[in-house]
């Protein structure tokens, strides 16, 4: 499934993943920041933590592990990580999430 334009228009963020791993678009606000992220190549995600973080699977697969308990999650399966939580993960190329994270400031946006 192709993103439209007026959401892939939208800026990216600044992610420490080159843009041809992790392709993103997102919106901030003062209360909160949201971002679609498409994954293009695997990525593992290490173990880290930060405020409230809530999301959902468009496509693919993402394996997470939230609090110490991994689960895998297709489209349609939503996830929540309550702030201070450590987690990380396995995100399959393919993979589409939206994410919205309770900083508003959790990631830099960018122009691309």
């Amino acid at each position: 499934m192709d993103l439209p334009a007026f959401i892939t228009n939208l800026p990216g963020i600044d992610v420490p993943f080159p843009k041809d791993v992790v392709r993103t678009n997102a919106i901030q606000s003062d209360r909160g920041l949201m971002v679609i992220f498409e994954i293009l190549q695997d990525v593992d995600l290490p173990p880290h933590a930060h405020k409230g973080q809530w999301g959902t699977v468009i496509a693919g697969e993402v394996e997470l592990t939230i609090g110490g308990v991994t689960k895998t999650y297709t489209p349609g399966m939503s996830y929540n990580i309550p702030a201070g939580v450590v987690h990380s993960g396995r995100l399959k190329a393919g993979a589409k999430a939206l994410d919205i994270f309770e900083e508003p400031d959790r990631y830099a946006l960018t122009n691309s």
